[in-house]
């Protein structure tokens, strides 16, 4: 698959695309005969979890580490699930930080909303 056609099928750009290829959170395609890439169409289940990391809040750093042991193979299938399990925790007290955000927020509209009543003149 050439880059124009992973970049339609992901939803990035041929620049994003690229990027993640010069830090390693993609692999190095192949090339074809005339020198353009040529993904494995695989490729795009690899960057839909990279979407998935980078919404959860996933800095570069560590979606790079990895995919650096991603890399080397079952060895580090331990170690990833461990990096996994750490992220979920940040990511459940994220949602729990919003959540009480949010009930704030209600609170406040629930108060501005009863203001707004008592002063309403009417018609």
């Amino acid at each position: 698959m050439k880059i124009g056609d992973l970049a339609a099928r992901s939803g990035l750009s041929h620049d994003t695309l690229r990027w993640y290829e010069k830090i390693g959170l993609l692999p190095r395609p192949p090339r074809s005969s005339s020198g353009h890439r040529d993904y494995d169409p695989a490729i795009l289940a690899w960057i839909e979890f990279l979407g998935r990391l980078k919404v959860t809040g996933m800095p570069i750093s560590q979606m790079l580490a990895y995919a650096r042991l991603r890399e080397q193979g079952e060895a580090t299938l331990g170690e990833r699930r461990q990096m996994l399990e750490a992220h979920r925790q940040v990511v459940r007290q994220r949602i729990a930080d919003l959540q009480s955000s949010l009930a704030h927020l209600d609170a406040k509209i629930h108060h501005y909303a009863t203001l707004e009543t008592r002063h309403d003149p009417g018609p």
